[in-house]
């Protein structure tokens, strides 16, 4: 039946089968209404994929493993000779059931037996007779011949960095917020072949003229989201691969969309990562089990900093992945012993009305990050104190969040802005940063970079001067906005999210 199903990579799960130093079992997760008395149960390290015990229809209460094997077994030649010596061992035919030889194999001989997961139900094991087999013959017959496929559309937000940014990067604390105003959207529909579909402004093949070309390079770069795309959908398979996830060969055509305004330090490129790879887990039944909200993070950040060489921190990628206001600490005893930091969502309700400016010709907003990590790394006092007093300054935050005390908070928004700007300098800052800046203060409004430059987040507590704020902006050539903050436990809105 596996067969039946061309959708089943059998050569995905015979290249981690041979990676093994062992046997092989194919398993998938108990679905609702299934009964674990029915099959045959695994409980497998996460970490290792070592199977640790194998349970043939267990009693209620025997195991908490929702676990099954599929009945899908590879086995190494020299374990072959098990077999004769298990059946020796049963001299009725009662007990000379596969479940049986695995169950003595791995609890009692403690030979090395590995799980690869099947992120689909199977139905036919057990008893199951010929109209079973039928059923599900005519299912797949009737899937390759039936309706089109439904698309998988997800969204991924822009965030503003609120406090302790860029500490992310150097073991500090962090602030950040998904806003509304700004997104990434990414659609995936499953097709015979598998198609990346380049954006007709972001990836652009035809131009007008050679003045276009020459304009459009100049504003937008050479590098759109089409590697955005491309790097994900290799580092999923290599993820899934390498973690025991048995894929499905199905192909599928992606596209994607953003209004997430470029090279400012929204976050945009990671937006478009983090919205391509849940339209994958979607399409390949992943769960937050298989790939868990912290690794997710991790999985992000390594598509642009290990594929695409892009500098970037953890801060955006957690803020994308958990969505809403979320506090982050990023502590060396966190990161080293866990591989990543601690993430708490904080409650949303009744929040300032924090304000957004961008430059409207940005420079590349990569290059903001100067030598801060060579010095950092080499030990130098100065910017080893300021990581820590970025770690004090967002725990200060944390505070005047939780008690809603929001003149404490603007306080420590420009404290935050000065901290930064005595170990970056005003050259490496650049002159259109400090020139918000400047302009911000003007209103008494509080100011700071939401991310590496090009922007600038703030908060003004006189509506009067915010209007007075927004005119000043808008003359001087910057985009203005009041942000919307996107809340997930208020916004989900069917698949978008």
């Amino acid at each position: 039946m596996l067969c039946a199903d061309q959708n089943f990579d059998i050569a995905q799960v015979i290249r981690f089968f041979r990676s093994k130093p062992g046997e092989l079992i194919i398993y998938y997760e108990l679905e609702e209404g299934e009964k674990s008395s029915s099959r045959g149960i695994v409980e497998v390290c996460h970490d290792s994929h070592r199977v640790t015990r194998f349970l043939e229809k267990p009693q209620e209460g025997q195991t908490a493993s929702q676990l099954a094997s599929v009945v899908f077994y590879c086995i190494q030649r020299d374990t072959l000779s098990y077999m004769s010596d298990f059946l020796s061992q049963q001299p009725q035919t009662v007990g000379r059931a596969f479940g049986q030889f695995w169950e003595w194999l791995i609890n009692e001989k403690q030979r090395h037996v590995f799980g690869m997961k099947l992120p689909t139900g199977f139905q036919l094991i057990g008893q199951v007779g010929l109209s079973d087999y039928t059923k599900w013959l005519t299912h797949y017959s009737t899937k390759q011949q039936g309706s089109p496929a439904k698309p998988i559309t997800c969204r991924s937000y822009a965030r503003v960095g609120l406090m302790g940014n860029p500490s992310d990067g150097f073991n500090g604390k962090t602030i950040a917020m998904t806003i509304a105003n700004f997104w990434a959207e990414v659609t995936l529909l499953e097709t015979q072949t598998l198609v990346l579909v380049p954006h007709p402004l972001n990836d652009p093949t035809e131009f007008g003229s050679l003045q276009d070309l020459f304009c459009i390079s100049r504003k937008e770069g050479y590098l759109g989201g089409l590697r955005l795309l491309q790097a994900t959908c290799k580092k999923f398979y290599q993820f899934c691969s390498k973690q025991g996830i048995a894929l499905t060969k199905q192909n599928f055509t992606l596209k994607y969309d953003t209004n997430i305004p470029r090279q400012v330090g929204l976050a945009g490129s990671s937006a478009i990562v983090s919205a391509t790879l849940k339209c994958l887990m979607k399409f390949y039944n992943i769960t937050d089990n298989d790939l868990p909200k912290p690794i997710r993070a991790n999985f992000i950040l390594d598509v642009e900093t290990d594929e695409l060489s892009i500098t970037a921190g953890l801060q955006d990628r957690v803020v994308q992945v958990y969505e809403g206001l979320v506090y982050m600490d990023f502590s060396k005893e966190l990161m080293e012993e866990h591989g990543f930091g601690a993430y708490i969502p904080m409650d949303m309700s009744e929040l300032p009305p924090f304000w957004l400016a961008y430059l409207s010709d940005p420079s590349d907003s990569g290059r903001i990050h100067s030598n801060i990590r060579q010095r950092w790394l080499s030990g130098e006092l100065l910017v080893i104190e300021a990581m820590r007093r970025f770690a004090e300054l967002t725990d200060q935050a944390r505070t005047a969040f939780r008690d809603k005390d929001w003149s404490r908070l603007v306080q420590l928004m420009d404290q935050n802005f000065e901290l930064r700007r005595s170990i970056y300098t005003d050259d490496c800052l650049g002159p259109g940063n400090l020139k918000m800046v400047e302009l911000a203060r003007q209103f008494g409004s509080a100011v700071k970079l939401p991310g590496s430059g090009g922007a600038v987040v703030g908060l003004c507590l006189d509506q009067a001067r915010l209007v007075e704020m927004r005119r000043a902006f808008q003359e001087a050539g910057c985009v203005f906005c009041v942000i919307s903050p996107y809340n997930p436990s208020a916004s989900a809105v069917g698949g978008q999210h």
